[in-house]
C-alpha cells in the first residue's frame, strides 16, 4: 500500500505540475507540447505572463498590448529558440532582459516604439542569428554588442541619422543588413568596419548625399548594394573600386543625378569593372542640369561631354592659330632684317669701291 499511495501522490502531483503549467494554454494560448510551440498572438496582452510552459521553445507573443519587458521576464524560459514580440507597444526594453536565453536564434521586436537599446540589451543573445528591429524609433546605433552570431540584422523604417564608430565591431558573422528607410545623410569610413562577411547591404530610402572613397572597403563579400531613393548627385569611382568582392550588384535608381561629364566619365570607368554590375544604370534619371531634367543618363552620356570636347578642341585650335601665327610673324621679322643687312652690306661695298 505505501507504494500504490506514492505513486498516487506522484501523479497527483504531475497532474498538477501539468495544469499549472499549461494554464496560460488553457486560458488564452494555443499550445502544442509535441512541437514546443506557444501562440498566445492577438489574445491583448499587457504583460508577459509568467505561466507559460517552460519547455516552449517557440513563443509568439505577437499583436498584443505590451509596452515594457522587465528584468526577469523570461527567467522560466530558457530553452527559447525563437521569441516573436512584433507588432506590441514596447518601449522599454530592460538591460539584460533577455540573458537567460542562451539558446534563443530569433528575435523579432519589428513594430514597436523602442527608441534606444541600452548596454545590456544583447546580453545572453551569443547564438542569435537572427535580429528584427524594423519599424521602431530607434536614432543611432551605438548598443549592439556580443552579437558573434548574428547573420541578419533588420533596422529599416527607423529614423537613425547616424551610425557610431564600430557599432557593428562585434557582428564578424552578418550577412544581411538592412537600414533602409532611415535618415543617414553621409557614410564615412569605418562604418561598416569588421564585416568582411556581409553579402547584402540595404541602404535605400536615406537621405545620403556624400560618400567616403573607403567605406565599403571592407565588404570583401558584398553581392548586393542598394543606395536607390537616396540623394547623390555625384559618385566617385574609388568609392566603388574599393570593393573587392568577387562580383557586386548596386542599385542607383531615383538619386538626384547631376548629369555632366564628370558623371559620364565616372559611370564609363565602373561599368568597364569586371566585377561590378550597374543593374539599374538605365533608369537613372538626370535632375541637373535643367536642360536634361527627367532625361535617362543612359540617352544622354554620349552626349555629356560633347561640349567640352568642343570648347577643348576650340582652345587647342585657337593656341595652334597663335604659335602658326607667331612663328610667320617671326619668319617674316626675320626675313626683313637679313633683307635689311643684305642692302647695308651693299652699300657699304658700293661705297668702298668708290
Amino acid at each position: 500500500m505505501p507504494y500504490f499511495s506514492t505513486l498516487l501522490l506522484l501523479a497527483v502531483a504531475h497532474s498538477t505540475s501539468l495544469q499549472t503549467s499549461s494554464s496560460v494554454c488553457e486560458k488564452d494560448c494555443d499550445c502544442q507540447g509535441e512541437f514546443k510551440f506557444t501562440n498566445c498572438s492577438s489574445v491583448l496582452f499587457t504583460h508577459i505572463p509568467s505561466d507559460i510552459p517552460p519547455s516552449t521553445e517557440h513563443l509568439d507573443l505577437s499583436w498584443n498590448r505590451l509596452s515594457r519587458l522587465p528584468a526577469g521576464t523570461f527567467r522560466a524560459l530558457r530553452r527559447l529558440r525563437v521569441l516573436l514580440l512584433n507588432d506590441n507597444n514596447i518601449s522599454d526594453v530592460a538591460g539584460g532582459v533577455f540573458s537567460p536565453l542562451e539558446s534563443l536564434q530569433r528575435l523579432d521586436l519589428s513594430r514597436n516604439r523602442v527608441s534606444s537599446l541600452r548596454e545590456g540589451f544583447s546580453l545572453g543573445l551569443g547564438s542569435l542569428k537572427e535580429l528584427l528591429l524594423g519599424e521602431n524609433q530607434l536614432t543611432c546605433l551605438d548598443g549592439f554588442l556580443h552579437l558573434d552570431s548574428l547573420q541578419r540584422l533588420n533596422l529599416s523604417g527607423n529614423a537613425i541619422s547616424s551610425i557610431r564608430p564600430r557599432a557593428f565591431g562585434h557582428m564578424t558573422s552578418l550577412r544581411q543588413l538592412y537600414l533602409q528607410d532611415n535618415r543617414l545623410g553621409s557614410l564615412t569610413n569605418g562604418d561598416f568596419s569588421m564585416l568582411r562577411y556581409l553579402e547584402v547591404l540595404h541602404l535605400q530610402g536615406n537621405r545620403i548625399n556624400s560618400t567616403e572613397a573607403g567605406v565599403f572597403a571592407p565588404l570583401t563579400s558584398l553581392a548586393l548594394l542598394d543606395l536607390a531613393r537616396n540623394r547623390l548627385s555625384a559618385v566617385r569611382f574609388k568609392t566603388f573600386l574599393s570593393i573587392h568582392s568577387y562580383s557586386t550588384h548596386v542599385l542607383l535608381a531615383d538619386n538626384p543625378w547631376s548629369c555632366d561629364c564628370d558623371l559620364q566619365r565616372v559611370f564609363g570607368k565602373l561599368r568597364s569593372v569586371q566585377r561590378l554590375f550597374l543593374d539599374d544604370y538605365h533608369n537613372l534619371s538626370c535632375r541637373e542640369p535643367d536642360e536634361l531634367r527627367g532625361y535617362r543618363l543612359s540617352a544622354v552620356d554620349s552626349e555629356l561631354c560633347v561640349a567640352e570636347t568642343v570648347t577643348v578642341l576650340i582652345i587647342t585650335l585657337t593656341v595652334l592659330i597663335t604659335v602658326v601665327a607667331a612663328v610667320v610673324m617671326a619668319e617674316k621679322t626675320r626675313k626683313k632684317q637679313t633683307g635689311k643687312h643684305l642692302c647695308e652690306e651693299s652699300s657699304v661695298v658700293y661705297n668702298y669701291q668708290s
